[in-house]
């Protein structure tokens, strides 16, 4: 039986700085993907298409909304974004684990459509967190505005999550994230199957519930 890989949910406000601890956890952890997301918003200095967004007009992502492409949609300040349903299936199937960054509502969306892991990342105080969307020189001060604004908002739905994790410290958040990963890697469930042969050595079947 070919082994069947965890969907991870992070979610953080924005500025939160969940892209960068994904990143790093990416490297860190083989067997380990992200989904690329669609979306309509103009890229910004140094993104890549197709390894950071898949970038496309507005016609086009209602198109692909319509033909039910997507796990999951959402509109975050104008910009519309959405998860390929296809991809994270195909990927999980192969056996590896998928992480989505997605805001809360899509982490609700998923969550009614498929098993999910969920980790909400929370900056450390309200002041780092205008530091960090200050630092984004193609932001505008409403754009910041309006993001601080929403941050709360955000936040309020932390209780939605399984696990709660403070970026304060970049280092230690990405250790906690990964032991997130690497506790649901030692589950029963899934080294059962990794270790059937192992488990047979000893005349027991993998298949046992």
């Amino acid at each position: 039986m070919s082994m069947i890989g965890t969907l991870f949910i992070i979610s953080a406000p924005s500025g939160g700085g969940k892209t960068s601890l994904v990143n790093a956890i990416i490297k860190r952890l083989p067997g380990l993907v992200v989904s690329v997301s669609y979306t309509t918003r103009k890229p910004r200095v140094g993104e890549i298409e197709g390894k950071d967004y898949f970038f496309i007009d507005e016609q086009q992502f209602q198109a692909f909304k319509q033909d039910n492409v997507f796990l999951e949609s959402a509109n975050v300040f104008n910009n519309l974004y959405g998860t390929s349903k296809t991809w994270v299936q195909e990927k999980l199937q192969a056996g590896m684990d998928v992480i989505l960054e997605i805001d809360w509502q899509g982490a609700l969306h998923v969550k009614q459509q498929m098993n999910a892991l969920s980790i909400f990342l929370l900056p450390p105080s309200k002041e780092i967190l205008f530091e960090r969307l200050s630092g984004r020189k193609q932001d505008s001060a409403d754009v910041i505005s309006k993001r601080m604004a929403k941050a709360s908002q955000e936040i309020s739905h932390y209780e939605e999550y399984d696990y709660l994790v403070v970026n304060d410290n970049f280092d230690e958040a990405c250790e906690v994230v990964m032991a997130i990963i690497r506790a649901n890697r030692a589950r029963t469930l899934i080294q059962k199957h990794q270790h059937a042969s192992l488990l047979s050595s000893f005349g027991i079947s993998s298949s046992h519930e």
